[in-house]
């Protein structure tokens, strides 16, 4: 792992969910709401570490990396689903005993919170939402522009793969992430290559893939979680982003008027990863 990786993973401890060790980090402390953090595929929690140190210097933070990615056990066997990693996120507050936070959710973590928040609306989550900040995901799938390595991996068997893919593979297809106009930032790539190998987890990559599919078929499900959501939702959003286009705040404004939308106009999809600084300052203006 590189020294960052290492570092981070010194920092969290794990908790055993079921028969799977989940990994944790909480930053900071405060005595109003926790911020807890839900990163996306494929990366982890260690992609908001700059960003839980700085929000964590006036509250507490919380970051945990879902089952499969990142620090977390990968078993094979998993079947991945959004469903099941809302119900992970669920656990692990109930362990840390939070009944009250904000959600940041990035990526794939977009749809997680979404998920919670369909409970939350519904009276049926363990713990309340105060307030909701999403960065750039798909939040409508039909107008995500997916990446070759998406489209290739959704035409895969849904089966963890008997290898682990090239580590100059896995990196050439996360720089397709990142926008022509704002490349990553020196080590990010290497810093998510060694998250998802860890634990031979580039074998899984087919399998988690597949959320998409599933994304898809619920899409009705989480834009009215979104829609119906009572409390402040604001979005964070990388106008740069090759994956999930500026399209999507926009269409959610039309359905959502009041969502509070910050585009950065030069920035891509990763905006915790680019420009970390900008994204938890603003961040901490949408919290007040």
């Amino acid at each position: 792992m590189t020294t960052d990786l290492q570092a981070w993973q010194a920092r969290g401890r794990y908790l055993t969910v079921g028969a799977d060790r989940i990994f944790v980090v909480e930053v900071g402390g405060g005595a109003g709401s926790p911020v807890v953090i839900v990163h996306g595929f494929p990366g982890s929690s260690h992609d908001f570490a700059r960003v839980a140190e700085l929000l964590g210097a006036g509250r507490r933070v919380v970051l945990l990396d879902l089952l499969g990615f990142g620090l977390s056990d990968k078993p094979a066997v998993a079947r991945y689903s959004l469903f099941e990693q809302a119900d992970l996120v669920e656990t692990v507050l109930a362990r840390l005993d939070i009944g009250r936070c904000i959600l940041l959710g990035h990526d794939m973590g977009d749809t997680v919170v979404a998920e919670l928040m369909h409970r939350h609306n519904h009276g049926g989550l363990g713990f309340v939402v105060e307030q909701v900040v999403l960065t750039n995901g798909s939040i409508f799938i039909d107008l995500a522009q997916l990446t070759p390595a998406q489209r290739g991996m959704l035409r895969l068997p849904g089966r963890a793969l008997p290898i682990s893919p090239p580590r100059r593979l896995l990196a050439r297809s996360l720089e397709r992430s990142f926008s022509p106009a704002a490349p990553a930032p020196p080590g990010a790539i290497d810093a998510l290559v060694q998250a998802i190998e860890r634990n031979s987890g580039g074998r899984l990559l087919p399998r988690q893939n597949r959320y998409l599919l599933e994304r898809r078929q619920h899409q009705p499900r989480w834009t009215a979680a979104l829609v119906e959501y009572a409390g402040p939702l604001g979005l964070v959003w990388g106008a740069l982003d090759p994956i999930a286009t500026k399209d999507m705040p926009a269409h959610l404004l039309d359905l959502r008027p009041q969502t509070r939308v910050t585009m950065l106009p030069d920035v891509g999809h990763w905006p915790s990863l680019e420009v970390p600084e900008r994204l938890a300052e603003l961040v901490e203006q949408l919290l007040g």
